[in-house]
């Protein structure tokens, strides 16, 4: 694998590693924005990116008080950031907004008001379309449901639903009314929502009666029902009718969102809030521990989810964007519904699996619609690697023009399999990396400006000041050095904190580099000064004294022409002090085996080196991952330390994945 991602976390625990990664894979391949491409972009020369991003780092405040002032505040700020109180930062002292306001109201003067916003696509078939006029009603409405229910300006609602459009109807809804939401992922269990409607003080819980996944119902009402008796701040649950299966309604609880909705005014104003005000929390996954609350106020992250998905999505009127994340991890809250929709984009969403009913879902979405813009994960990449090139080839892929790949790192042959295969070779591939507590896009290719290298995620986005430091001096790296990520300047859509722990929030990004923010990651910047992030410094291998990133090794593996996917841990070793066990899935019409094995292990040794040679391999049809397309490598650890019991599962989209790993072959 390579680069590009949303980080959903920073590290559980602070590691503080003593060297850097070495790297020793190198990519050489350039590709540069084709000039149709270049001619009609937002930004159409690295010459034009240079002096964009050169300006915005010599004259910050000049430069976000200029992208600001592009949105909507019912009192300018008067000052762009306050940093007095590091690391805790305000941005946009002073002024005061709403992000529903400037998603919606901000278009219903001009000629987005009947052009469509949303555009749904149901799991069984079923879709909708609501303009911005329309989308403007539903939100009003919901708003003066939740009000009526007793919701307020901070209090927090819990959002556990599918993907359908009354989601982001209900994220914009109590933006409007300046009640932070938290989004809690559709695949949580019942003591995961416990956890985190907990930790929020939550008020009330928005839900559905189900959900549609692989054709069968996630009984989601039946879960918060679960929850509710260990969740005393709640008074309100507000379910939707989605699978119309039967479920057990609370009388002066519960209350269907059908009948609120009926008879709510379409009217309702949006609540002016300071900059500062809590706009989500949003939890961390797949901790062992108490999770992690992370928030965003309201003008900062706006500014910083309009200008990033202005620029990397290359935004135009016309435009079909088809981002397929979740909107329960934060690239659904920034790329589906908040960026978007602040700049008038028709923004496309699906509910299901990409491989229900057939392999060819996304492909089959793309052609109905003439999708322009295609966002997904590297982990669906190489789903679709391993499915076939048949399944893309039965579809019209014409109208797409842009793609990119977000969620995990992205290695070099499944970049060019997607240049290829869905792009046709004519479509630049934005290859984004961030995370949930960066809340916008930090380091991506502007499309028209920035040639690319399969692998990198290549230059800054401005006003983002990235370096690759030694962990041992704390110093920058000289080009071509590995080191850890650190972000030496605040940026508008940073994180605040944690909820309701501020020592936790300075201890886990603020203690390791004194002064700057610590990514988590590990990387390395070349002499281009493109950024190649090397994965989490906690899935670092030490081998021999050597520190070799899980994605350089992956990377290796996956170049193989019988490879789908890996993964790729380390595990105790008397000799090296830890080896590569490496975890193999192979594309249809290969054969695992010994031969294969015995092939691989040629093959990274050829592309690496003897050292990155793996010790074990196992071959699986599948890897535990999350459902937003993360692979869960502590799960990996366990299963390959022999261990019975494994950590927490809570995030793992498939179980039955566990069982078939314990039963891999091992060499």
């Amino acid at each position: 694998m390579a680069k590009t991602r949303k980080k959903a976390a920073a590290p559980q625990t602070v590691t503080q590693p003593s060297e850097a990664m070495d790297q020793m894979l190198k990519e050489r391949r350039v590709f540069k924005p084709s000039k149709e491409f270049s001619k009609a972009a937002r930004v159409g020369s690295l010459a034009a990116y240079k002096k964009l991003y050169n300006e915005s780092i010599k004259s910050p405040d000049k430069f976000w008080a200029k992208v600001g002032k592009e949105l909507h505040w019912f009192k300018p700020f008067k000052k762009v950031l306050d940093w007095s109180k590091a690391p805790f930062a305000k941005w946009f002292v002073g002024g005061t907004t709403n992000l529903s306001y400037n998603c919606l109201d901000r278009h219903l003067t001009t000629s987005r008001r009947n052009k469509a916003a949303l555009i749904w696509e149901g799991e069984p078939g079923d879709s909708r379309t609501l303009t911005y006029d329309q989308l403007h009603r539903e939100v009003c409405k919901f708003a003066n449901v939740l009000k009526g229910l007793g919701v307020g300006k901070g209090d927090r609602v819990a959002i556990y639903m599918p993907m359908v459009p009354e989601l982001p109807i209900a994220l914009l809804a109590c933006a409007r009314i300046g009640a932070p939401h938290s989004v809690i992922f559709g695949g949580f269990s019942a003591t995961a929502l416990v956890d985190r409607i907990h930790d929020c003080s939550a008020k009330a819980v928005v839900t559905a009666d189900g959900g549609w996944r692989r054709g069968k119902i996630v009984e989601l009402k039946k879960a918060v029902d679960e929850a509710m008796p260990n969740c005393p701040t709640v008074q309100k649950v507000v379910v939707l009718k989605r699978t119309g299966q039967p479920v057990e309604m609370k009388d002066g609880r519960d209350v269907w969102w059908h009948e609120t909705m009926a008879g709510a005014s379409p009217d309702c104003k949006a609540e002016p809030l300071d900059a500062e005000h809590p706009l989500y929390i949003l939890y961390t996954s797949g901790s062992t521990g108490k999770p992690k609350g992370i928030y965003h106020t309201t003008g900062g992250y706006m500014v910083g989810t309009y200008l990033t998905s202005k620029l990397v999505f290359d935004l135009r009127d016309e435009d079909v964007y088809f981002c397929t994340a979740d909107i329960g991890w934060v690239t659904g809250h920034s790329y589906i519904v908040y960026g978007p929709l602040a700049n008038g984009a028709t923004s496309l969403m699906y509910e299901g699996a990409p491989n229900h009913p057939g392999p060819d879902r996304f492909w089959e979405i793309v052609a109905k619609y003439r999708v322009n813009i295609f966002y997904t994960a590297p982990t669906a990449i190489r789903a679709f690697i391993k499915w076939g090139d048949q399944h893309p080839a039965k579809h019209d892929l014409s109208s797409l023009r842009l793609l990119g790949t977000v969620g995990e790192p992205i290695n070099p042959e499944a970049w060019i399999w997607y240049n290829k295969v869905i792009g046709g070779k004519r479509c630049p591939i934005v290859d984004t990396w961030w995370q949930t507590e960066t809340g916008a896009i930090m380091i991506s290719p502007v499309p028209g400006a920035v040639p690319t290298k399969p692998g990198s995620a290549t230059l800054p986005m401005p006003g983002v000041l990235p370096e690759v430091v030694d962990p041992a001096t704390k110093e920058k790296v000289p080009p071509g050095g590995g080191g850890i990520l650190v972000i030496r300047k605040p940026w508008p859509s940073m994180l605040r904190g944690l909820w309701g722990d501020n020592e936790r929030y300075k201890q886990v990004y603020w203690s390791t580099v004194p002064g700057s923010y610590f990514t988590g990651d590990g990387a390395h910047c070349d002499k281009d000064g493109y950024f190649w992030i090397m994965g989490r410094v906690d899935d670092v291998i030490n081998v021999s004294g050597h520190r070799l990133g899980t994605a350089e090794v992956e990377s290796a593996l996956v170049s193989h022409p019988a490879v789908a996917e890996s993964a790729c841990i380390g595990v105790p070793d008397e000799i090296t002090g830890q080896a590569i066990a490496a975890f193999v899935t192979v594309k249809e019409g290969h054969a695992a085996g010994d031969d294969l094995k015995a092939d691989l292990l040629k093959h990274v040794t050829k592309e690496i080196g003897a050292l990155a040679r793996p010790k074990q391999v196992r071959f699986t049809g599948a890897l535990p991952k999350t459902r937003s397309g993360k692979i869960m490598r502590r799960l990996l650890r366990d299963i390959a330390s022999g261990k019975e019991r494994v950590g927490d599962t809570t995030t793992l989209e498939d179980y039955s994945v566990l069982a078939k790993l314990r039963e891999s072959d091992e060499g």
